[in-house]
């Protein structure tokens, strides 16, 4: 059974390589504020894309992106506010999820783009 940390470490990186291949561009890794951690930090033609990565190696108990609560997405938030508003950045952002479910048996990579508004 694979580390908590380890499995949420090789979905970040199992998302960050779907997501090269889409074509965007890594701008920075587990950006925190507060206790608010944003797993990547990306670029997407001019959209800034705040990503939250949700790993688990089953779906038993219920889809990974189905774990990024309310509360959750306001502690995203509050975090993209504050990587905007520290860089003086200018852009249009948004939010996406990339839901994973990796075991030995598979792994199942899902891109929510949008997947919830400020």
């Amino acid at each position: 059974m694979a580390e908590h940390n380890d499995l949420g470490k090789t979905g970040e990186d199992l998302a960050l390589a779907e997501l090269l291949k889409k074509g965007f561009q890594l701008k920075e890794r587990n950006y925190s504020f507060n206790k608010a951690e944003i797993d990547l930090v990306m670029t997407h033609g001019s959209d800034l894309v705040f990503v939250e990565v949700k790993t688990r190696q089953t779906a038993e108990i219920g889809e990974p992106y189905l774990a990024v609560t309310k509360s959750k997405q306001r502690q995203l938030i509050k975090a993209a506010h504050h990587y905007i508003v520290s860089k003086d950045l200018d852009v249009n952002a948004r939010f996406d999820i990339v839901s994973i479910v990796h075991n030995s048996y598979r792994t199942v990579i899902e891109h929510i783009e949008d997947a919830f508004y400020p």
